[in-house]
């Protein structure tokens, strides 16, 4: 199941501002411990990871756990240095990525 990633970032920074990034990752986020009607458990199938890079460069990274709700949504913060490439990538137990990204012009 492809995850479909909602992501807000300003089109354009003055240098050294520091800058708010949205996202929300739509995902089940199945967190091994529901049963189907049946009775059989449901297996885990969560996003374990999300990277934020900024031109390639890892400025955050974060592990998450089953506890993490559905469809997260999560706020970031980093400095405008550079005009370039905003991309969030996330991981799941699949091995799946699912990755967005957005440019920004920093002046």
């Amino acid at each position: 199941m492809p995850a479909d990633i909602k992501l807000k970032v300003p089109s354009s920074a003055k240098k050294g501002e520091v800058i708010e990034i949205k996202c929300q990752v739509i995902h089940d986020m199945e967190s091994g411990q529901r049963k189907d009607a049946a009775g059989k458990t449901l297996p885990k199938r969560i996003i374990n990871k999300m990277v934020m890079t900024w031109n390639g460069e890892t400025v955050t990274s974060a592990d998450w756990y089953p506890s993490m709700s559905k469809d997260p949504f999560v706020t970031l913060y980093a400095v405008a240095s550079e005009s370039g490439t905003v991309k969030l990538t996330f991981h799941d137990d699949n091995g799946e990525k699912y990755e967005a990204s957005r440019e920004i012009s920093v002046s």
